[in-house]
């Protein structure tokens, strides 16, 4: 296996590098003559991310054989990374051949200087695969990885878990419902139960879709997805610097949830030269009965709702604050 790249292909390389970092501890290397494929999985497996690259995604894409794969630690590729990008003029990977115990890494810097590393490989790696389908995930949305930090902004820096219900669109405009009408997405965060004199402030948000996400999709009964923090804003950061909105898949409590990148009208990345997954494993226990202390309603249902309950947003977005309620207290 080799490979070379440079350009903005190399920034999405590295930017990509440091997304699995924060994700997993070790990558494996899967390479075919139809694409490179980078996985990892969490420690405690409820966490795996894969992302794949075209051949047309790098200057230079070779395979010796049908399949070559191997995995190495992501501490030591970071390591490699440091080296200011800005300064790299392009990246050679060399796998000379299947067996090899260690892959070569080597900078051409623009000032000439030439940086090489050889890095301990596995070459029979503990290989997992995921497949979950997001067309038979019912309900999802899109949203601007920017806006969803905004939101996120709200609730502790120190949040581990963060549950999202998601209800259907009321049909009755706003000033028409309650004070809560339209707002039929809410985000509240997780406080383990188990935990005593926890002084964690629990927060939670009622979000009109309609004004805060580009596209949101849902019918029938509310329903929620627990899941954790550190792997969402991971995943945000490198949408947010890919420069693509982020569309979320979910189905229900104890079902896995699925990010992946929007790329223009697609949803499967057949218009980009790479695409990127993260799946999260959710917890079994719904909270739509648990809720917090707060008397605030959920957003109304209405029963004379069109059978397809979706809402898409163009470019333009308002002032997050003006649509969105916050209720905070502290436990």
């Amino acid at each position: 296996m080799e490979f070379s790249i440079s350009g903005s292909s190399l920034k999405t390389l590295s930017r990509s590098i440091t997304c699995l970092a924060r994700i997993g501890n070790e990558l494996v290397f899967q390479s075919s003559p139809s694409q490179l494929s980078l996985h990892t999985l969490n420690s405690s497996r409820s966490a795996y991310q894969s992302i794949t690259f075209k051949p047309d995604f790098f200057d230079v894409y070779s395979v010796s054989g049908a399949l070559v794969q191997c995995s190495v630690l992501l501490k030591a590729i970071c390591s490699v990374l440091r080296t200011p990008i800005a300064s790299i003029d392009h990246l050679n990977v060399v796998l000379p051949d299947s067996d090899s115990s260690k892959v070569q890494w080597t900078l051409e810097c623009f000032n000439g200087m030439r940086k090489s590393y050889w890095i301990t490989c596995n070459v029979e790696p503990d290989i997992q695969h995921l497949s979950l389908d997001r067309r038979k995930l019912p309900s999802s949305f899109v949203v601007r990885p920017r806006d969803l930090n905004q939101l996120l902004s709200n609730f502790q820096s120190t949040l581990q878990e963060i549950t999202i219900i998601a209800t259907q669109l009321s049909a009755l405009p706003l000033d028409a419902a309650d004070e809560m009408g339209g707002k039929s997405v809410e985000l509240r965060s997780y406080l383990d139960p188990t935990k005593e004199n926890d002084s964690s402030l629990h927060t939670q948000l009622w979000i009109d879709p309609t004004e805060e996400f580009v596209q949101y999709t849902h019918s029938g009964d509310p329903v929620d997805v627990t899941f954790g923090v550190k792997e969402l804003k991971a995943f945000l950061a490198y949408c947010e610097g890919c420069e693509v909105d982020v569309h979320l898949y979910l189905d229900k409590a104890g079902e896995p949830i699925l990010m992946a990148p929007k790329f223009g009208l697609d949803d499967d990345g057949s218009t980009s030269n790479f695409d990127a997954s993260l799946v999260l494993a959710t917890m079994l226990v719904s909270q739509l009965n648990n809720g917090g202390n707060s008397s605030q309603p959920h957003p109304t249902v209405a029963n004379n709702r069109a059978p397809e309950n979706q809402a898409t947003k163009g470019n333009t977005c308002e002032n997050p604050s003006d649509h969105t309620r916050i209720w905070s207290e502290l436990s």
